[in-house]
């Protein structure tokens, strides 16, 4: 079935973290019952909710500030049970869900503050993974991408764009 785009549609806003911890980058598996990725490998994240920030005090007058961190931060605890910290921007894109609405998907990094791993139930496994270590994994696409620009940050190297390499 062909999906029809309304040019007007709202966009959902995603933040994922590829969080670090000694050098390896922690990836988890999505369950055999997900609709979107099933079974395959990813890094935690989630939708940002207008609770994320509505009962808060505003940083200013009118903003509000670190939506993104503490959109990860949530979304971190509740599918891995860890606490992240030192936020860095990786990339962002887009992603078309089978029901047809666009979701603009952040993609950060974090170190991790603990390292006791608790799986939510839409989660399997996981595993904590050196770059060379991820090709063997069935990862969503892209996300193979997002740890080489991640590993090459961490190393200081210049910051470049998003390009498939796998």
């Amino acid at each position: 079935m062909a999906i029809k785009y309304d040019q007007n549609l709202v966009h959902y806003i995603t933040a994922t973290a590829i969080i670090v911890k000694d050098g390896k980058y922690l990836i988890a598996k999505r369950a055999g019952w997900e609709k979107a990725f099933p079974n395959r490998w990813t890094v935690p994240g989630g939708k940002l909710k207008v609770l994320d920030y509505i009962l808060r005090k505003k940083d200013t007058g009118e903003l509000w500030y670190n939506i993104l961190e503490d959109l990860v931060r949530r979304e971190v605890d509740e599918e891995v049970g860890l606490e992240i910290e030192n936020f860095g921007y990786i990339t962002s894109m887009i992603y078309i869900r089978d029901d047809g609405i666009p979701t603009i998907i952040i993609s950060l990094y974090a170190d991790a503050k603990t390292d006791n791993v608790r799986l939510a139930p839409a989660l399997t496994e996981y595993a904590w993974v050196s770059l060379e270590e991820a090709k063997n994994y069935d990862l969503i696409d892209g996300i193979y991408e997002e740890l080489e620009m991640t590993d090459r940050i961490l190393k200081g190297e210049k910051k470049t764009e998003w390009k498939k390499t796998l």
